[in-house]
């Protein structure tokens, strides 16, 4: 139940118009569905069956409940030529007492042991066989990945490939976030200076959204989930590609020294260039599609909004406008276009 409101809630949010000049920039992350009720995984897919028996007995309490109210109203309404007075009191039932208390008891049994063997089959306490490791850690209020083995970093866009598990250490650097993306596996919280983990086995390629979970801040509604599933050749080289250094074309010298000298390679790391880690990675940045956790498409016109003043594509966020002007930031913005 909880999780289909909160289904609910995220569609809504999304299907919202923003106010202000960024109206047409402003996105939910690419149109694709993040209905819990289709699954690509399994544990997402426990999840479902699990919701599907919940909501069949509910329906099936409220059915019952409704008749007999319907039923009494009609049967004991109050007739024209009826007796005057207060009708006859009928005191004690033991078999009314015995059907109320036999079979809610029944009902939370089999809720009960449905949702253990449910638990049992999607928290995991220890990794697949063969499964992807990443680590992923949530800030105020973006996403951060590693891979650990492949020794590569990214941000706010999860690669994975289909068919194989995918094991996430979930951590958090500042508040409790939540990673839950329906149709992949259930809401898992990041809670600081704790360790939690999750998983899935994505079946299909695709891209799946989803959204952080738990309230964390300004911009929690703008703290959304993006989860690309390839095919495991596709996977093999986007990660061969994540790789590679930052190269500095020489047409983007100018925009290189700007990142170098500004306060953006203290927040940023662009291997070769800058280590900072307070920032979302920017090392192969025009690898992603969506730009601040998926509030806006990245494209030059979005890049040189946000270059220019963050605040007015996502308020509230932790990055600062470097007041730069039309040249310093035109530089800037070619030479983000060039880490692919």
């Amino acid at each position: 139940m909880r999780l289909a409101l909160l289904s609910v809630i995220v569609a809504m949010m999304c299907s919202s118009s923003s106010q202000g000049a960024t109206d047409s920039l402003v996105v939910c992350l690419p149109d694709t569905t993040n209905n819990m009720f289709e699954p690509v995984s399994q544990s997402a897919r426990e999840i479902r069956e699990l919701s599907w028996l919940v909501l069949g007995i509910c329906a099936a309490i409220g059915l019952v409940v409704e008749a007999v109210l319907v039923w009494s109203i009609l049967r004991f309404r109050a007739r024209p030529h009826a007796a005057k007075g207060e009708p006859s009191q009928v005191y004690g039932s033991n078999s009314v007492e015995i059907a109320w208390t036999v079979v809610p008891c029944v009902i939370v049994f089999v809720l009960t042991l449905a949702t253990v063997r449910t638990i049992r089959e999607v928290e995991l306490t220890e990794p697949p066989s063969g499964a992807l490791m990443v680590i992923a850690i949530g800030h105020q209020w973006w996403w951060e990945y590693r891979y650990e083995a492949e020794g590569v970093v990214t941000a706010n866009e999860l690669v994975v490939p289909v068919g194989r598990p995918v094991w996430l250490t979930l951590l958090s650097a500042d508040v409790i976030h939540s990673w839950w993306v329906p149709r992949l596996t259930g809401k898992t919280d990041l809670v600081p200076n704790w360790t939690n983990h999750t998983w899935f086995n994505a079946e299909q390629a695709g891209i799946y959204k989803g959204q952080c979970a738990e309230y964390c801040g300004t911009q929690h509604g703008g703290m959304f989930l993006r989860v690309e599933a390839r095919a495991p050749a596709e996977f093999a080289a986007w990660i061969e590609e994540q790789k590679q250094p930052a190269s500095v074309v020489m047409a983007a010298e100018q925009g290189h020294q700007l990142f170098t000298e500004l306060a953006c390679m203290n927040c940023h790391e662009v291997v070769g260039t800058s280590d900072g880690t307070f920032g979302p990675s920017l090392t192969h940045l025009m690898s992603r599609s969506t730009i601040g956790s998926g509030v806006a498409p990245l494209d030059r016109d979005t890049l040189r909004l946000w270059i220019a003043d963050p605040s007015n594509l996502k308020p509230g966020c932790n990055m600062p406008s470097l007041k730069l002007n039309d040249e310093e930031l035109d530089a800037m913005v070619g030479y983000l276009l060039t880490l692919r």
